[in-house]
């Protein structure tokens, strides 16, 4: 793994001797992908393609403020224990917090800009989808995120993750018991399900479909309830994999329940806007042209 890319030379201003980790430049990179394939989106709609910009920054805004604010709730005795540890802690981003409340934002900023909601959306759809692939990355080369002990060929040992695919923390951060025949096979950091890859593989999936539908002749906002299902029924899947501390009801932990509140909405939109009429003047060969 690589957690950490390099280190800043003392001589510069404020970030000399700061780490610049892979994580951070992949969460980068995922915005930059996003506004530029939502960019190229709405300029192919005849949307000015320059607003792209301003709804990234808001979508940066909420999706760090909102996903490092879902951590700190998850963890609120930990909060009480240490607050300036676990506000100032580089870790603790939650997607789905940062996605609710980035969607917020958006919105918010969409109806400032003037422009319809429905098919603005739908242009965020593809690039939701390949940005969410590309921070996944990110999850994978820090050693974060990853799944439950497995034997299986695709298991991977994260010796250096955060935290270390270790078998005291498995049983003691997340509660997971792990084979004796594991331990006895790897030791003491054994291999466990790279869900992050899973999740990088079905978020490519996921904006293939959506990028061979974008030009569909529903009724606007259709494409990005296509992407709530899929994308909530991805994250609902892999959390089964997943090594987590949330189980708090059951066998299912809190962001599966919120998925399957995701994949409601969207098929519900999906269902609502499939038979619905077009907005006037999105002729099916408009729709469907360059």
């Amino acid at each position: 793994m690589f957690p950490n890319l390099f280190r800043v030379p003392e001589w510069i201003p404020l970030l000399g001797g700061e780490v610049i980790t892979s994580f951070g430049v992949m969460m980068f990179l995922a915005f930059l992908t996003a506004g530029l394939v939502h960019s190229h989106e709405m300029k192919r709609v005849g949307f000015d393609p320059e607003h792209t910009w301003t709804l990234v920054f808001w979508a940066v805004i909420g999706g760090i403020g909102g996903a490092k604010l879902y951590y700190l709730l998850l963890n609120f005795p930990r909060l009480v224990a240490d607050p300036l540890a676990m506000i100032l802690s580089r870790g603790g981003l939650v997607w789905y917090g940062g996605f609710l409340t980035a969607t917020a934002l958006v919105v918010w900023q969409i109806q400032r800009l003037r422009l319809p909601l429905g098919r603005t959306a739908d242009t965020i759809a593809p690039a939701l989808a390949i940005s969410y692939a590309v921070g996944r990355v990110g999850c994978f080369l820090v050693g974060d995120d990853y799944g439950r002990p497995t034997a299986s060929p695709l298991g991977i040992r994260f010796p250096r993750g955060t935290p270390p695919s270790r078998v005291n923390i498995l049983e003691d951060q997340f509660g997971i018991e792990v084979d004796p025949a594991l331990v006895e096979r790897f030791g003491d950091v054994v291999p466990v399900h790279p869900t992050q890859l899973y999740e990088i593989a079905a978020s490519l999936v996921i904006f293939f479909v959506l990028w061979r539908l974008r030009r569909h002749s529903r009724a606007p906002g259709w494409l990005f309830m296509l992407y709530l299902s899929l994308a909530g029924l991805e994250r609902f899947a892999v959390e089964f994999f997943r090594a987590k501390d949330d189980r708090f009801f059951g066998a299912l932990t809190l962001a599966q329940l919120i998925s399957l509140a995701v994949v409601t909405v969207g098929l519900a939109g999906v269902a609502r806007l499939r038979r619905a009429t077009p907005a006037p003047g999105r002729s099916r060969r408009a729709t469907t042209g360059s």
